[in-house]
């Protein structure tokens, strides 16, 4: 929380940002935290995301509808992105953001947004995304030029950086809130252990082009005999 609240203070316009198209959304969230009883923020503050960015340790961003129904990024507070930019997302619909990806517009296509729209309201969709990183840090900032794994492998200088991503719907704006909480793991505590195992086939069948997307072409396959061996 400490860290969360550094970073919205002396670079707030980097890691939270709202469109107008989002501001409806974001007041319902404000409002809908301080009914579960989580955080209140001043009615004065509820167009602001650095407030409530500061309270809570997920990152929170909104979804709304165009003209068109389709799903865009409209706002949010991102302390901690895995490589990616609040600001170069924002207004950006959802094929867009995730063109980068290999494979998953292909994949998914019209079924985010479908999705999307059949959200219940009291129901939360749950979905864990992962990497490898080279740092525990956790704010993964393009512009902060963070190293990424490289070859020669050391276990002990590597994490397993886990998303628990969770999407769920606000009734009276029609939008959807994306939360996002990130958690880091040291590789070497995972030599023989079903995780490690886990990870290691993970890591030998990915697909090349996922591999080179998450930066991992060069070392993936000396991780998977560190990880294999005997502890």
């Amino acid at each position: 929380m400490a860290e969360r609240r550094k970073w919205l203070e002396q670079e707030s316009a980097r890691y939270a940002a709202l469109e107008p198209a989002g501001e409806a959304a974001w007041r319902e969230l404000c409002e809908r935290v301080a009914q579960w009883g989580i955080a209140c923020v001043p009615e004065s503050d509820t167009a602001r995301p650095s407030a409530l960015g500061g309270l809570l340790e997920p990152d929170l961003l909104v979804l709304c509808r165009d003209e068109k129904g389709l799903w865009r990024l409209r706002g949010g507070a991102l302390c901690f992105p895995t490589s990616w930019s609040l600001g170069e997302k924002l207004g950006r619909g959802m094929e867009e953001i995730h063109g980068t990806v290999p494979g998953l517009n292909a994949a998914l296509g019209s079924s985010i947004h479908q999705v999307l729209n059949r959200l219940p309201s009291d129901t939360t969709v749950e979905r864990w995304n992962w990497g490898l990183a080279a740092t525990p840090e956790l704010n993964l900032h393009p512009a902060r030029r963070m190293p990424v794994p490289t070859p020669p492998v050391n276990l002990e200088s590597l994490w397993l950086r886990l998303e628990h991503q969770a999407l769920i719907a606000l009734p009276r704006s029609g939008a959807v809130l994306f939360g996002i909480r990130i958690s880091l793991h040291r590789l070497d505590a995972m030599v023989g252990t079903e995780a490690g195992r886990g990870l290691a086939r993970a890591l030998r069948s990915m697909p090349v082009e996922m591999a080179e997307y998450k930066r991992l072409d060069s070392v993936r396959l000396e991780i998977v005999s560190a990880l294999t061996r005997s502890p």
